[in-house]
């Protein structure tokens, strides 16, 4: 069976990381591609596993020599795909979730095909900014900077396949799944040898 790449944005806040943590153990196809940042570790964050945390001259070298599927700057900080993993997991029949901005999300639909793309929405723009405060991860500036990119982000929704809205966790988590569960069943999917 074919693997295919799907793609999961939204604005900070909205929940993005939370759902593909819950649907991940619901279904043994679907794998995370970690990509690599500038930005410093958050509270919690795990080398390897949330991100690789790489310096500006690093990233720069990677870009240079080709080795992200996509990147972009978001916010103050650099963030992009390795191309090489992902790559190969899809050959290996798995669904690789990508989990990335408007930006990068262009750029792989541009460049790849049969991606799957779900852009997740808050309930408010006030439930949003309440997300984000709640997280203590960011100060002022960066609250108002996010929150002006989500605007512009939420804005961008019809370029993506599906929408979600995160009101409710669970509900979401298994609207998610239905989405990866729809797409499996694909006829372009090849399940069998046509020839036969």
């Amino acid at each position: 069976m074919k693997g295919f790449l799907l793609v999961v944005s939204g604005a900070a806040g909205t929940g993005k990381g939370t759902i593909i943590k819950k649907a991940m153990p619901k279904n043994d196809r679907l794998i995370l591609s970690v990509s690599a940042t500038t930005r410093s570790p958050r509270a919690g964050e795990v080398e390897g596993e949330s991100y690789f945390f790489i310096s500006k001259d690093e990233f720069n070298k990677m870009v240079d020599m080709g080795e992200f599927l996509e990147h972009a700057y978001v916010h103050t900080d650099f963030y992009g795909t390795p191309r090489r993993k992902v790559e190969e997991e899809i050959l290996n029949g798995k669904i690789v979730v990508l989990e990335i901005d408007v930006q990068g999300a262009k750029e792989v639909v541009r460049k790849y095909e049969n991606v799957v793309s779900i852009f997740i929405i808050p309930p408010s723009f006030d439930e949003l900014e309440k997300r984000l405060r709640d997280r203590n991860s960011e100060n002022e500036a960066e609250i108002e900077r996010r929150m002006s990119n989500a605007r512009i982000e939420i804005g961008q929704l019809d370029s993506y396949d599906y929408v979600i809205l995160n009101d409710d966790v669970e509900r979401c988590t298994e609207d998610f799944l239905s989405i990866v569960r729809a797409e499996m069943l694909r006829t372009d999917r090849e399940y069998y040898d046509k020839t036969r």
